[in-house]
This record gives C-alpha cells, sequence and structure tokens, in this order.
C-alpha cells in the first residue's frame, strides 16, 4: 500500500516541481513564500557579482539564501522548514531559493559547492554560509544572530 502511495504521489510531486521551476524569480502563486532566483533576478535583488569587486547587498530587508538541488534529500528536508519560517519572519526577512543545476554559474561565483547551502545576508555586512541540513532552533538562532531579527 505505501508502494502504492508513493507511486501516485511521485507524479503529483513532478508536476509541483515544475511549475515550482518556471516562476522564474517570482513568487510561486501555489502559496510558496520562498522566492526562486535566477542569475539575473540574483544579480537584481541581493549581489550583482559581475559589477561590483565587493560584496554589496541590493535588497532592503535581511535574506536567507537556499542554494539547493530537485535531487538533494537533506534539501527536500530543509526546504518546508525555510517555508515555515518565510511565513513566520514574513516583512522582515526575505528567503529565496537558487536551483544549483538551472543556475550552475550563479553557484560557483557564490563559492557554493555542496548542498543544501544556505547564505544568510543581512542588510550591512558579510553574508554567512551554513552548509548541509540544519535542525530548525539552529535556523532560528541564525536569524536572530546573523539577520539581527527577532
Amino acid at each position: 500500500m505505501k508502494k502504492i502511495f508513493i507511486l501516485l504521489s511521485l507524479p503529483f510531486a513532478l508536476i509541483l516541481t515544475n511549475c515550482n521551476s518556471s516562476t522564474q524569480g517570482k513568487t510561486n502563486t501555489t502559496n510558496s513564500s520562498v522566492t526562486a532566483l535566477t542569475t539575473e533576478t540574483f544579480k537584481t535583488n541581493v549581489f550583482n557579482y559581475q559589477e561590483n569587486l565587493t560584496w554589496k547587498y541590493e535588497g532592503k530587508l535581511p535574506a536567507i539564501i537556499d542554494f539547493y538541488a530537485t535531487w538533494c534529500g537533506p534539501c527536500k528536508k530543509i526546504s518546508p522548514l525555510l517555508e515555515d519560517l518565510a511565513v513566520k519572519y514574513k516583512g522582515k526577512i526575505i528567503v529565496y531559493k537558487v536551483d544549483v543545476d538551472a543556475e550552475p554559474q550563479l553557484a560557483q561565483s557564490m563559492g557554493v559547492s555542496s548542498m543544501p547551502t544556505l547564505l544568510f545576508i543581512p542588510v550591512t555586512g558579510q553574508p554567512q554560509q551554513s552548509i548541509g541540513l540544519v535542525p530548525n532552533e539552529t535556523l532560528e538562532k541564525m536569524i536572530h544572530e546573523i539577520l539581527l531579527v527577532q
């Protein structure tokens, strides 16, 4: 029974994934609070690494960027945690995601080589990376300590 459920769920999950990948930097219309970024929207909303030699954040709110791959197990586990945090801290932080397979040059430019990689970006100061699956309590602690959001 469990195998049948999984087999029946797989096409539905693939449809949702395909719908999600076509957002082109906009918030997913299926009630997602996380915004997908392309290289172009990254340069506009976060950091134009081709024009600036030093870090210059383009956003107005602190941000978390999830560099993920669709085939990555830990990425799939952290995704709902980030969705929940995006809702909880709405108006205080922005949560973005970047598919490293769709945007390999962007991932390479940001020094991402392992998934998931989270980039915590305060409004002022330098961003900080977290690599691997991180528990929700640690994510909240990082939001408070790195992004200075209460």
